[in-house]
């Protein structure tokens, strides 16, 4: 069983996840680009549903991780968590100062997104430590994708959120490398569809509300 402590410092990061009490440790790679042409109606609405659907992957890294961690047994394995889900509080703060330049909101249904993933992170942790890697390096593979995918669709003008998005995606494929040399399994393709068709969902909703 998790500890108090443990059980207290889950519910501080739902509820910092949530009400958008998050600061970046690292400065925003927005800042370091030389603005450029301003974004037009259609080019700033894009923008703003691509970076909430990245927003919201985001809150529920904080759910995965924060679950993860609290699963585990291992203290080394909970730190190496712990670390990543700091680097995922850069991106869920920087998405959501994108979002708020854009003139943009977050997702209304953030805490269901939260709920949803925070109970899949308790069971892949449940299931041994190693699945629970594994469900991390499936999961930043296919964000990786959807990062990548998103640098094509922004508009070349946003030079800020195209940064913010490089970064993450530079980050989320070092959080797989650092799970799979930790021991990860491979998934099995059932739950890998799965995972891919609940993502999907997720992106498609997000994108709008």
């Amino acid at each position: 069983m998790p500890s108090l402590d443990s059980v207290l410092i889950a519910a501080d990061t739902a509820l910092r996840t949530l009400s958008g009490a998050n600061h970046a440790s690292r400065p925003c790679p927005a800042a370091l680009e030389v603005p450029r042409a301003t974004l037009d109606g259609t080019q700033r609405r894009l923008s703003g549903a691509l970076m909430r659907v990245n927003h919201v992957g985001e809150v529920c890294a904080q759910a995965l991780y924060s679950a993860q961690g609290l699963s585990t047994r291992r203290p080394e394995l909970r730190v190496k968590f712990e670390t990543a889900a700091r680097e995922e509080t850069d991106h869920l703060a920087w998405t959501q100062q994108r979002l708020f330049e854009l003139g943009s909101h977050t997702s209304f249904l953030n805490p269901l997104w939260y709920a949803g993933a925070f109970g899949i992170g308790l069971l892949a942790g449940r299931a041994g430590d190693a699945i629970s890697l594994g469900f991390v390096v499936e999961t930043e593979h296919q964000v990786e994708k959807h990062l990548a995918s998103h640098l094509e669709r922004l508009p070349a003008e946003d030079a800020a959120s195209r940064a913010v998005v490089r970064q993450m995606k530079d980050d989320e494929v070092r959080h797989a490398a650092t799970a799979e040399q930790a021991g990860a399994a491979r998934l099995p393709a059932p739950v890998r569809w799965a995972m891919g068709l609940a993502g999907r969902v997720m992106t498609g909703t997000a994108h709008y509300v």
